[in-house]
């Protein structure tokens, strides 16, 4: 697990302590996107168990018999998706300002200033 993985799950159980739903909701979705870049592309793995059922015509066999390893991200690959995640609502943001939904942007900004922090240091 990267360092900042790390701090981002140490923050978000720190917010869950204070009561923070709004922090805890920003960490959850960007947890979230780091969890799915570690998946691994449907047909680039082979899955643990190899073994064909009986049952199942295509189907593996086993307990965990599907299951295929995640990928490890490096530090600049979990940035990436911090990154991507602060830009994601910083254009959302921007969106709304256009159509008049300032209240709503000004939100957005303030989530992407929370993980731009993530990102400075």
């Amino acid at each position: 697990m990267s360092e900042l993985t790390s701090r981002l799950r140490a923050d978000l159980t720190a917010a869950l302590r204070e009561r923070d739903k709004d922090t805890a909701r920003v960490l959850r979705t960007v947890l979230a996107a780091i969890a799915n870049a570690e998946a691994q592309p449907v047909g680039d793995s082979t899955p643990a168990g190899t073994a064909a059922s009986s049952h199942v015509a295509g189907a593996a066999d086993g307990l965990h018999a599907a299951e295929v390893d995640r990928r490890e991200l490096t530090e600049a690959d979990v940035r990436a998706v911090v990154a991507a995640e602060r830009d994601e609502r910083l254009g959302a943001a921007e969106h709304l300002t256009e159509s008049g939904a300032g209240d709503a942007a000004e939100a957005l900004r303030l989530e992407a200033g929370l993980l731009e922090r993530f990102l400075e240091t």
